[in-house]
C-alpha cells in the first residue's frame, strides 16, 4: 500500500484556512520565541557556563521539529526567507559537527563529561531522529543535500556505536523517536542499513540489561522497556515515547510484512482506543511522567493529554489506515485531528497548550489553593502560552498542521483509499481526485476522479455517521471494514457522498467514574464544550443539557464551524445544603457550545466537555 504525500494537495476550506494560519502566523511566531530564549543562538555551539540561555538537552529537537514545519510550508508555499534561516542553521551543523559525525548542541557545550551516549533518558537518539527528519523534509522541499549529508554522517557513528560496537552504555532510546526517522531515510535512499538500524532499536527494547540503568523514579515500563516489544500487552508509561514507538513498530512491520510486529500494533491500538483515550483524542491522562495510566481512568480537570501525544496518536492511526484500511483507525485519527491536536493552539496560531483538559472550575481551584495547600495535585494551565521551558508541543502542532494532507490517502494497483475528507485537489501516478466539501461543517462530499477507469474507490463511512448516501439514494455499495467500494466505469466520474451529519450526545462507559450520568455534544468529527464566558457567567454545574432537546447551529466566523446552542435547564440556586429531591428546581436555558479545539480564547473561564444531563422537565 502507498500513500499519498502532502506536497500531491492543494488544500482549501477549514484545513486550507487553517494551513494559511500556520504559514503566516505560527511558524513565525514560533520562530521569534525560539530566538528569544536562545534556542537558535544556541547552534553556534559557543555558550559557556555564566551566560545566560543555558541549552537545555532538548533543544536541538525544538529547533527541528521548527525545520520541519518550515520545510513543508516551503514545499506548498516557497519562501526564500525561511529557506535563508534553515541554511543558517544548517551552516552552524556544519561548523560544529564533530569529525567523526556526532553532533549535539548540550553535550559538545554545556556537559562534554557526559557526552557520546552514556544518560539514556538525555534525548540524544531523540534528537539525532528529529534532526533527521527536518533534513528529509528540507531535502524534499529544496533538493538541497547538505543537511541531510550531515545527518547521515552522524548515523554513521549511531550504527556503529549501537549496532556493531555496542560501546554506548544503553542500548535503545530512552525517548523513542529515531526509528520513526530511520524508515523515512530508507524509503528515501532504499538502503537497507537504515531498516536495519529500526529494526535493531525495535527489537533490542526490553531485553538489554544497559537499558536497566534508569532515573530512580521511573521503572522499565515508563520507557515501554520492561519486556520485549512483541510481549507488549497494553499501552504503558510515557504516552509520547510510546506512541512513536508504536509508530516505529508500525513502519517497520508494513516495510518487512512482519505479521506479529502487526499484532502488537492491533493491541497497542485497541487498548488505546477502547480503554485510555479521551473523547478529544486526548491521551496520556497521568501527569507524573506524562504517562499512561490505567484502563477507564480519565479524569477531567486533572487531563494531562499531552498537545504532543494526541498528535502521534493520530499518526500512530495513519499508518495503521496505511496498512490495513479499517474506519476504526481513520475515526480515531479524525478525533484527534479535531480536537486533542488542533486544541494545542490558539485561534490566532501565537499561543499553546501543552496539556488540554477537558474541564475547568476556576472557583475549584481557588479553594484548592487556599485551602488545601498541601494538596500537590498537578492542575492543567487555564491559558495558552506562547512559549515553554519544554516546547515541544508549539513546533509539533505546526509541522503536523503543515502536512495534515499526508492523512487522506493510500493506494494499491486496485483501490484508492479515502481515508479523511477536506476540500483540496490531489494529483498521484496518474491520479487525479478533487474533493468539494463544506467538512467538518457539512456532511456532503463531492468526490470527482481521473485516471482510474476500471478501479475502486474505497471511501471511508465515519464512525459517528447514522445514514450515508450516494447520488441521492442510500448507500448500495459493498462496505467492508468501514469502507464503502465504489466502481470507477469512467475517464472522469463524479460521486456525491452524503455523511447525516446531526449534534449527537454521547454516554460514556460507567468505569469512567468522572462521567458518571453526564454526557458530551459531539457534531460530525467536532467534540464540543460550553464555557461560563460565552454564557453569561453560569455556573456550569448547575446545568443540565436536555438530551431530548433541540441543539441549534449558528457559523462562528472566529473558528470556521457551527457553534451549538443547546437546550438545557438551569439548577436555581438555594441556601439549604441539603433538601430532597423533589424540591429540586430548574429553568428551562439554552447553551452555547464551541467545538472543544477553541476552548480558551475569550479570556480566562469555567469550562465542561462532559456535562450534567436532563430529559423532558429534568
Amino acid at each position: 500500500m502507498k500513500t499519498v504525500s502532502f506536497a500531491n494537495i492543494k488544500p482549501g476550506g477549514f484545513w486550507g484556512d487553517r494551513i494559511e494560519l500556520n504559514r503566516t502566523s505560527t511558524i513565525p511566531s514560533v520562530y521569534d520565541r525560539f530566538t528569544e530564549t536562545g534556542r537558535f543562538r544556541s547552534f553556534r555551539c559557543d555558550w559557556k557556563e555564566g551566560m545566560p540561555d543555558k541549552p537545555h538537552f532538548f533543544w536541538d529537537s525544538d529547533i527541528a521539529k521548527w525545520i520541519e514545519a518550515a520545510a513543508y510550508s516551503i514545499e506548498l508555499h516557497p519562501d526564500p526567507r525561511l529557506e535563508e534561516i534553515i541554511d543558517g542553521v544548517v551552516d552552524l551543523i556544519e561548523k560544529n559537527q564533530q569529525e567523526d559525525g556526532y553532533f549535539n548542541v548540550y553535550f559538545t557545550v554545556v556537559d562534554p563529561e557526559n557526552a557520546r551516549f552514556k544518560v539514556r533518558d538525555w534525548h540524544e537518539l531523540y534528537c539525532a531522529g528529529h534532526l533527521l527528519e527536518a533534513a528529509i523534509a528540507y531535502y524534499k522541499a529544496t533538493g538541497k543535500e547538505k543537511f541531510l549529508n550531515l545527518m547521515r554522517r552522524y548515523l554513521e557513528l549511531i550504527e556503529r556505536v549501537f549496532a556493531v560496537e555496542h560501546s554506548a552504555e544503553f542500548d535503545t532510546p530512552g525517548h523513542e523517536e529515531i526509528e520513526l526517522a530511520l524508515i523515512k531515510l530508507y524509503d528515501l535512499t532504499g538502503e537497507e542499513r537504515y531498516l536495519k538500524l529500526c529494526s535493531y532499536f525495535i527489537e533490542t527494547r526490553g531485553t538489554s540489561e544497559k537499558d536497566k540503568n534508569i532515573p530512580s523514579w521511573a521503572k522499565p515500563e515508563y520507557y515501554q522497556s520492561d519486556v520485549p516489544v512483541r510481549e507488549f500487552t497494553a499501552a504503558e508509561g510515557h504516552s509520547v515515547r510510546a506512541l512513536y514507538l508504536y509508530c516505529g513498530i508500525a513502519d517497520l512491520a508494513a516495510r518487512t510484512g512482519d505479521e506479529s510486529l502487526m499484532n502488537v500494533c492491533r493491541r497497542m491500538f485497541d487498548d488505546i482506543a477502547g480503554r485510555q483515550m479521551y473523547v478529544t483524542g486526548g491521551v496520556g491522562a497521568g501527569p507524573s511522567g506524562e504517562r499512561f495510566t490505567e484502563g477507564y481512568v480519565l479524569p477531567n480537570d486533572l487531563a494531562y493529554a499531552e498537545t504532543c501525544a494526541s498528535i502521534a496518536l493520530a499518526l500512530f492511526a495513519r499508518r495503521m489506515s496505511a496498512i490495513e484500511p479499517d474506519s476504526k483507525y481513520a475515526d480515531v485519527a479524525e478525533t484527534a485531528m479535531y480536537n486533542g491536536s488542533l486544541s494545542g493552539v490558539s485561534l490566532d496560531g501565537k499561543s499553546f497548550f501543552y496539556m488540554n483538559p477537558l474541564e475547568i472550575n476556576l472557583e475549584r481551584r481557588r479553594v484548592y489553593e487556599e485551602y488545601y495547600t498541601f494538596d500537590k495535585t498537578y492542575k492543567p494551565i487555564t491559558q495558552r502560552v506562547e512559549v515553554f521551558d519544554c516546547s515541544c508541543c508549539p513546533p509539533n502542532v505546526a509541522r503536523f498542521i503543515a502536512s495534515i494532507g499526508d492523512f487522506l490517502y493510500s493506494y494499491d494497483d486496485d483501490t484508492v483509499y479515502i481515508h479523511h475528507f477536506m476540500r483540496s485537489e490531489a494529483e498521484f501516478d496518474g491520479v487525479s481526485i478533487i474533493q468539494q466539501t463544506e467538512y467538518p461543517n457539512e456532511g456532503e462530499v463531492r468526490i470527482t476522479v481521473r485516471g482510474m477507469k476500471g478501479k475502486k474507490l474505497a471511501v471511508r463511512i465515519p464512525g459517528w455517521c447514522g445514514f450515508v448516501s450516494l447520488g441521492g439514494e442510500k448507500l448500495n455499495a459493498p462496505v467492508k471494514r468501514g469502507y464503502a467500494f465504489v466502481d470507477v466505469s469512467q475517464d472522469e466520474e463524479t460521486f456525491d457522498f452524503w455523511f447525516e451529519m446531526k449534534p449527537q450526545f454521547i454516554s460514556c462507559n460507567p468505569a469512567v467514574e468522572f462521567n458518571l450520568d453526564r454526557v458530551c455534544l459531539r457534531r460530525g468529527p467536532l467534540v464540543y464544550c460550553a464555557e461560563s464566558v460565552l454564557n453569561g457567567g453560569v455556573n456550569l454545574n448547575n446545568i443540565l443539557l436536555d438530551i431530548s432537546g433541540r441543539v441549534g447551529l449558528e457559523f462562528c466566523e472566529e473558528t470556521g464551524t457551527y457553534a451549538a446552542l443547546a437546550d438545557a435547564f438551569e439548577e436555581l440556586p438555594r441556601d439549604e445544603l441539603y433538601f430532597g429531591c423533589e424540591d429540586i428546581k430548574v429553568k428551562k436555558t439554552k447553551i452555547k457550545m464551541l467545538p472543544y479545539f477553541a476552548f480558551a480564547n475569550h479570556g480566562e473561564s469555567d469550562m465542561e466537555v462532559w456535562m450534567r444531563k436532563g430529559k423532558g422537565n429534568a
